[in-house]
């Protein structure tokens, strides 16, 4: 199947196309050619927008499963065995910051 009608080909189409724009005024001319700039600019944008961050990355939570028979003592031994590691952690950073401090002088 072609793509232009019987009559015509690709070179009559485009002496057909040279000979309308040459009966067009310079500023006509000029005007076609931004509007295709313009035209062709956004459809461009379109095209390396649609690839760019088009889904968030996935986001792997981790859960700790506990058994369903532990006691409350279990349960606080526990939070007090966290809580003593993020305190443990938070004194390690302060005193990262503490040696930062020192080395840069600041009071």
């Amino acid at each position: 199947m072609p793509i232009f009608p019987r009559p015509s080909s690709p070179r009559v189409a485009l002496a057909d196309l040279r000979a309308f724009l040459g009966r067009r005024s310079r500023e006509q001319a000029i005007g076609g050619a931004l509007a295709l700039v313009i035209t062709l600019a956004i459809v461009v944008v379109f095209f390396l927008d649609a690839s760019v961050n088009t889904a968030p990355p996935a986001q792997i939570i981790w859960v700790e499963s506990y058994a369903p028979t532990r006691t409350d003592a279990e349960i606080i031994a526990d939070q007090k065995e966290r809580q003593a590691a993020k305190d443990a952690a938070r004194k390690a950073r302060q005193a990262e910051y503490q040696k930062l401090e020192k080395q840069f002088g600041i009071e």
